[in-house]
């Protein structure tokens, strides 16, 4: 199994009166994206997990927060401000720390929700293995 992680900066076009940062997904990401969702108001660190089926697309709109990732290497922390985007495959283990209070996370999944979790893996011990094994 190849794991797909890729970060990416967001460009910035000055227009006359805003500055833009326009994204074409087709450069970006290789799904269709079914949900969109952002945070704000952070009070404490994600959740760190993987998905088996689900991935992710996110954009740091604002602050600044680390990401904590796991490409089957180990862990890696990488810090994120204004206009740094991350691509997150599958069975890439990710979550965020570190949240300024005016964060803003924009993602994009491949996903529709599911309130049951079917698709999360919460236990990092339990990933560790998965990878092992591909």
């Amino acid at each position: 199994m190849k794991l797909l992680f890729q970060r990416y900066s967001i460009k910035e076009i000055q227009a006359q009166n805003f500055l833009m940062h326009p994204a074409e997904l087709r450069d970006f990401i290789d799904f269709e994206v079914r949900r969109v969702y952002y945070t704000t108001q952070p009070k404490g660190n994600s959740g760190a997990h993987c998905h088996m089926e689900e991935k992710e697309f996110f954009v740091l709109i604002q602050g600044t927060c680390t990401a904590i990732i796991d490409q089957g290497n180990g862990i890696e922390e990488m810090p994120l401000g204004v206009n740094d985007a991350i691509y997150v495959g599958n069975y890439v283990w990710h979550g965020f720390k570190d949240f300024s209070s005016d964060a803003v996370l924009l993602a994009l999944s491949s996903t529709n929700y599911r309130s049951d979790r079917s698709d999360y893996m919460e236990d990092y011990a339990a990933y560790q293995e998965i990878i092992k094994k591909t």
